[in-house]
């Protein structure tokens, strides 16, 4: 399997050399280079990630966990391998604190079904804010569908600010649960999570954060966060689609009640009864993505060696140059301006729709998302049925940024 080569969290960030890593971005769109500007949705993948799922398939694939041959043992190693380092990633105390899924939508399922299902009832409270994804939103209104649990938002202001004072007050003797975004993806918006955390534990209640797009553009410490699950995505990570993670504290896991019911994750099965494996096996249940975990550990491996503080300075700088460049064009607006923010920009353009300056985009070779960004109360919080998003990883330039803003400039004459 190949390796990159360490570099130090000082070594000056080369966005030049980082960006020939990843093969698909020399690809041409209509003849035209692509500039690719939806990481939030999805990130690129280096050649190391590529080269480690196919080396998996190529060299060592067999299921795992039940195998006593060669090649099962080499892919259990190296399936438990990259949970442990996903357990140093974000600093868990123990890898039996981290549970694989599918991405930020099942583990986030997951904890609605599994502790939401065991611990809550009828007239507890859960705290979300008008941020959320729908994948943080939906699960808890299943949730309130069978057992009656209520629903709190916390607001946000005309900037996209996160309103702690405001959330402040929505905790209540019945507050059993908090989830909140660590990181808008349709705004770019970061919240006080620290402060959000202290303040719920403060009340006896529980937290957790949808790390989607937060675990990709900074450093995450879960332990010194002190946060009680914790849920991201492999796809955003640079990593392969269909393998997430799930943390949390080992003394919650423990307690509660399995997701899924199946193969590996039990003791032992009678038809009278079965005894459940130990965390974090039983929250695994059949076959997992054996070549997602080997893309995961390498995509870890990779933004490692640049180092997360240089990949959130770089996007901060982008952030920044974008911002200033969009404000430039004549009637275009930019929602959510929060004073905390990721790489993403969101933006209307005054009498065109979201859709059809996507469509002029794209024929000039680049990428945005457009729409409602899965965050339709998000949307309805501004009054607005979508927007135009350009988000930002390792990989992107300045003069991505500048391709997109000519290439606005040249809507902006079309419909004036």
């Amino acid at each position: 399997m190949n390796a990159i080569s360490a570099v130090s969290e000082n070594t000056a960030f080369n966005v030049a050399r980082w960006r020939a890593d990843f093969p698909l971005l020399a690809e041409q769109v209509y003849d035209k280079p692509l500039v690719f500007l939806d990481s939030a949705a999805s990130a690129q993948k280096p050649q190391s990630v590529i080269d480690a799922v196919s080396y998996c398939y190529e060299h060592e694939y067999a299921n795992i966990h039940r195998g006593v041959y060669w090649l099962s043992q080499k892919s259990t190693e190296a399936y438990e391998q990259a949970r442990v380092k996903v357990q140093g990633f974000i600093n868990a105390a123990s890898e039996r604190e981290i549970v694989f899924t599918k991405g930020t939508t099942e583990a986030i399922n997951l904890v609605a079904s599994s502790y939401g299902g065991s611990e809550l009832q009828a007239g507890d409270e859960i705290i979300l804010s008008h941020l959320e994804h729908h994948a943080n939103i939906v699960p808890w209104q299943l949730l309130r569908q069978r057992i009656g649990i209520e629903i709190k938002v916390a607001p946000i202001d005309e900037q996209g600010n996160f309103l702690l004072e405001e959330f402040e007050k929505l905790l209540s003797p019945r507050t059993r649960l908090v989830a909140i975004t660590h990181g808008s993806n349709a705004l770019g918006t970061i919240p006080p999570v620290d402060d959000i955390i202290r303040l719920s534990h403060a009340r006896g209640a529980l937290v957790l954060l949808d790390g989607a797009q937060a675990v990709v553009h900074g450093p995450v410490d879960v332990q010194a966060l002190d946060v009680d699950f914790y849920a991201f995505s492999g796809h955003k990570l640079y990593g392969p689609s269909g393998i997430g993670v799930l943390y949390g504290k080992a003394d919650l896991l423990k307690a509660m009640p399995p997701y899924q019911g199946g193969g590996d994750m039990i003791k032992s099965v009678t038809f009278e009864k079965t005894e459940f494996a130990d965390i974090p096996g039983r929250f695994e249940a059949g076959t997992p993505h054996i070549a997602g975990a080997y893309g995961l550990s390498a995509a870890i491996d990779y933004v490692s060696a640049i180092g997360m503080s240089n990949i959130a300075r770089h996007e901060q700088e982008l952030l920044s140059y974008a911002t200033a460049r969009l404000q430039e064009i004549n009637s275009l607006r930019l929602i959510g301006t929060a004073d905390n923010k990721a790489g993403i920009v969101s933006f209307e353009l005054d009498g065109v729709h979201a859709h059809d300056i996507g469509t002029i985009l794209d024929r000039e070779g680049i990428a945005v998302r457009v729409g409602h960004h899965c965050a339709q109360p998000l949307m309805e919080r501004f009054n607005i049925t979508g927007t135009v998003r350009a988000s930002f990883g390792l990989y992107n330039n300045k003069a991505d940024i500048d391709a997109l803003v000519a290439a606005l400039g040249a809507v902006r004459e079309i419909f004036d």
